[in-house]
């Protein structure tokens, strides 16, 4: 997806000197448009986003520094005063830094945090393998071999067939069009330097596996799958392998991380509010200064929503099925749109509104009525019939309808077709051309296409290698 941004996405962007994805919208479709995008992102980010990052947040500081017993609370009241905690540092530091703040900070933590992610995994299989780095990846991989096949079993939360679908649209929204993440290359000072950052966070997150995924399947081991929930595992492996200094640098640079990703959402928040909204539609004639004061006020507002909203996510179940899911709402619509706006040329704006309006309320109807009716009915009648066994009612709740990711896939086919029907009947009179600012140079790297060429390779050798 990052390299689909830099390849094709990030040109496009930058010609159009844009400072936000919805500026797009208006210049292609409508500003109508560009409100109503911007309206769902910063909802998606004050009822998703911002609150998942606080709880999760929360949940490794809290872990890591056993904080109920340290403050002698229980820990519902930890997790409250962790991510009041995280919250109000992250909004004054995302709040009256500014981007540049960010981006300052961002680099710092990455390299921190690549050091210590490498760490864990290096330090959990010495305490599987009695001191021994390759023992205990021998340990885990004879003890646990079905957690090493890419392809995953029947019956998982995220099947490996959703890559093919909805999960590949989900990535090219959250990478391409999601003005948290694209931010960042939209400040480039050009084309080149924009390609190159974009092509380095590629590489970087091939790290993945090793910094993220491996640490779960150590932690499943190493605790016997006997943690209360899913969401300590990683706290709790890092406090049990890691010497205690280390503990420390670790938890440093993870918070670091923490408010780096809260600051992230708040900024590009603030930079939609400001621009978008309110120099749209409120105030007009408003200076610089007066646009900046009335963002960081919205950022302010949003931020103590999202403290609040945040500590109710705990019984929500698995927060990447939570965050997909609730994301699926708007994050598809609005990257069929952006997708058929640089795809076409005639595609009026009364078919952007429509496709939007019917992603979002037929994906709501999917997710929240018709396929938990489906599920049900499929549980009821396989009690009905005897079965009792947990991992086969799993596989049938599995069967019994789509997954959401599937359902985005379809959604996402079905909008560009109703777009595209719109288009062909009502033609916008004139065909639009992305005009070029000249704001900054749109010169590629050169190399741009070998290096995001290398980096797909070197994905699809590894789910290949452990495909089974």
């Amino acid at each position: 997806a990052m390299v689909v941004t830099a390849v094709f996405l990030l040109p496009r962007y930058l010609k159009g000197g844009l400072t936000t994805i919805p500026q797009f919208l208006a210049k292609r479709f409508d500003v109508a448009t560009k409100t109503i995008t911007s309206a769902l992102f910063l909802t998606g980010y004050v009822v998703v986003l911002l609150p998942v990052i606080l709880y999760s947040g929360s949940v490794a500081i809290s872990g890591m520094f056993n904080v109920p017993e340290l403050l002698n609370v229980s820990d519902d009241a930890a997790l409250v005063f962790c991510i009041w905690g995280i919250g109000i540092i992250g909004s004054i530091y995302a709040v009256f830094g500014g981007l540049k703040a960010v981006a300052v900070s961002d680099s710092i933590n990455a390299v921190g945090l690549i050091i210590g992610g490498i760490l864990i995994p290096i330090f959990g299989l010495m305490a599987i393998g009695d001191g021994s780095v390759f023992a205990g990846l021998d340990t885990l991989i004879s003890s646990n071999p079905e957690r090493f096949d890419s392809t995953g079993e029947t019956g998982q939360e995220v099947p490996f067939s959703t890559i093919f679908t909805g999960m590949m649209l989900v990535q090219l929204f959250y990478w391409g069009t999601n003005q948290q993440i694209i931010q960042r290359a939209l400040g480039a000072k050009n084309l080149a330097e924009g390609q190159k950052g974009l092509l380095l966070a590629s590489f970087l997150k091939i790290l993945g596996p090793l910094i993220l995924v491996l640490p779960g399947m150590i932690a499943y081991h190493y605790f016997e799958g006997g943690l209360a929930s899913s969401d300590l595992a990683y706290p709790e492996l890092v406090r049990a392998v890691l010497p205690k200094p280390l503990v420390g640098f670790f938890a440093a640079v993870l918070f670091g991380a923490i408010l780096s990703s809260f600051n992230s959402v708040l900024n590009s928040s603030v930079t939609l509010f400001g621009i978008d909204i309110y120099k749209q539609h409120i105030n007009q004639e408003a200076s610089e200064s007066t646009v900046v004061k009335y963002g960081k006020i919205f950022g302010i507002c949003l931020a103590l929503a999202a403290m609040f909203i945040a500590p109710l996510i705990a019984d929500a179940g698995s927060l990447f099925n939570y965050l997909q899911e609730i994301n699926g709402i708007y994050s598809i619509p609005i990257f069929t749109i952006i997708v058929v706006g640089y795809m076409t040329k005639r595609v009026p704006a009364i078919a952007a509104k429509i496709g939007i309006f019917s992603g979002s309320i037929l994906y709501i109807i999917s997710q929240f009525w018709l396929g938990p009716n489906r599920v049900e009915a499929a549980l009821e009648a396989a009690r009905a019939s005897g079965m009792t066994d947990p991992a086969e009612l799993a596989i049938v709740e599995a069967e019994a309808y789509p997954h959401y990711l599937h359902v985005m896939a379809i959604l996402f086919v079905s909008n560009m077709l109703i777009m595209l029907i719109i288009g062909k009947f009502y033609p916008r009179k004139e065909p639009f051309e992305l005009e070029y600012t000249k704001q900054v140079s749109i010169e590629p790297y050169k190399y741009v296409k070998h290096m995001g060429l290398a980096v797909c390779v070197i994905v699809v050798s590894i789910y290949i290698y452990f495909a089974k």
